[in-house]
């Protein structure tokens, strides 16, 4: 099997990437029908994405705080797994401890 065909990752190492990068949102993953990055918000901090034109998926790693997606919210915590339909207005908000997500979009767009 080629490299091509698969890919290793460390998710402690690409939380150590997204941090450093000092950006909120680290991809590490863009194929033409996936891409996946680390995302963070800090404890009080307002989520200030939009939209995506993609279904995504977030894992969260750690952190406590809520998701508002439309008019419905859920509480988020360490192990809650999160769904997302594309063009769905959604944001984190009260986020009562650091969040730390991974972040699977349905497609990632062209390769590189």
């Amino acid at each position: 099997m080629s490299e091509e065909n698969w890919k290793a990752f460390n998710l402690l190492e690409e939380i150590d990437r997204q941090v450093f990068s000092g950006s909120p949102y680290n991809e590490f993953l863009r194929v033409p029908a996936l891409s996946s990055g680390i995302y963070s918000l800090q404890a009080g901090s307002k989520d200030l994405q939009g939209p995506h034109d993609e279904d995504e998926v977030y894992v969260v790693i750690k952190g406590r705080g809520r998701l508002r997606i439309g008019d419905r919210d859920v509480t988020v915590e360490p192990g809650s797994i999160l769904y997302v339909k594309a063009s769905s207005d959604h944001s984190f908000f009260e986020i009562e401890e650091d969040l730390t997500l991974l972040v699977f979009f349905a497609s990632g767009g062209s390769s590189s």
